[in-house]
């Protein structure tokens, strides 16, 4: 077996306005004729839209949501193993990781890949740390404080001045110009992603963000830029175009460096007024962006499951700047015996295998 006959879970098959990065990572091993495996979709809710695009995903299983632990997860994966040949995943939600990083070992044992950070790398990712990551390797980032009670709002000013942001420890950023905004952001916050809450300064400027496989002993295996050209009202990209800046780039190889990155990550970044880049957020995954690499001719999740199965992988430094992506919204038809399946059973099996490039 090897890693273009493999057969692959993959998480993150919402497909909304706030898309997770499952089909776009799909797509991507789909670009490709070499690929001839089986794509195996991992989903958490009945209705997530990835569980009903069979042109991509051949069979769907739901599994645990990450709140129920590494052992109920452990239980479900190895009924989809049994059930399918699984023998790779690439997981790509920020909350199930510390749940799959628990499990790295023993699925492994049980012939399971995966190509994800170490536990340390997670951590030391982590917006409340992110500080003392862009100190180690010579970046700038934002003045970021955590904090659990909203009365610290109103004297943050002293260290943070407003505008401030106001993130989620996993998901979520509300930009914040007074003190009312910022507690209605922290309440808010807190009844969706729980404690702690982060401060962030805000630096004005243009976002960019880079999609990139780190190799684990501090290469950089590939990494594409991209500024986008469209925002959604919840700040999501909706169309991007890839870029190539030496400076952006440069700032991405020292934090796989300084850290040794292991794995696909995602590094978000501002450049202010003056051109400088500041380092606001790592993502330890691929993001939902990511099927714009193998379009401009560096497919990392093709590279990353290479990478799995320890195949030799070649750099990919050279991509197309200036192409583009822009998402669409479709009405994808189901039938309701469908969704009754994966409802009731828990999966949906597809005897004939979509195997069709992008």
């Amino acid at each position: 077996m090897n890693a273009m006959n493999a057969v692959v879970g993959v998480t993150g098959l919402n497909a909304t306005d706030n898309p997770g990065p499952g089909l776009s990572v799909i797509r991507s091993l789909r670009h490709t004729d070499a690929f001839k495996g089986r794509i195996v979709g991992l989903a958490y809710d009945s209705l997530d839209p990835g569980i009903y695009s069979s042109q991509w995903v051949d069979d769907v299983f739901l599994i645990p949501y990450p709140s129920q632990g590494p052992e109920a997860l452990r239980e479900r994966l190895a009924y989809i193993r049994a059930e399918t040949g699984l023998n790779a995943i690439i997981p790509n939600l920020d909350a199930e990781l510390p749940n799959f990083l628990r499990l790295e070992k023993s699925l492994a044992d049980d012939g399971v890949r995966m190509l994800m950070c170490t536990p340390e790398q997670f951590q030391l990712r982590s917006k409340e740390r992110l500080a003392q990551l862009g100190a180690s390797a010579g970046i700038s980032v934002p003045a970021t404080r955590t904090i659990s009670e909203p009365e610290a709002l109103y004297t943050i000013h002293h260290e943070i001045p407003y505008p401030i942001v106001v993130k989620g420890i996993y998901y979520g950023a509300e930009i914040c110009h007074s003190v009312d905004e910022a507690v209605a952001a922290f309440h808010k916050t807190v009844a969706k992603w729980g404690y702690p809450v982060l401060v962030q300064e805000h630096v004005v400027g243009e976002e960019v963000n880079v999609v990139a496989l780190g190799d684990g002993k501090g290469n950089l295996v590939g990494a594409v830029p991209m500024k986008k050209t469209y925002i959604t009202d919840k700040g999501k990209g909706w169309a991007g175009v890839a870029i190539k800046d030496p400076d952006l780039l440069d700032l991405t190889l020292r934090f796989v460096k300084s850290c040794s990155w292991r794995g696909p990550c995602e590094v978000e970044a501002i450049k202010d007024r003056d051109g400088k880049f500041h380092l606001i957020e790592i993502n330890p995954r691929f993001p939902a962006w990511t099927y714009l690499s193998a379009g401009a001719g560096a497919n990392l999740p093709l590279a990353a499951l290479s990478m799995a199965f320890g195949e030799p992988t070649q750099p990919l430094h050279n991509f197309t700047p200036g192409t583009m992506f822009v998402r669409v919204s479709v009405d994808q038809i189901a039938s309701l015996d469908q969704f009754q399946q994966i409802a009731s059973t828990g999966e949906i099996r597809r005897e004939e295998k979509n195997n069709e490039p992008a």
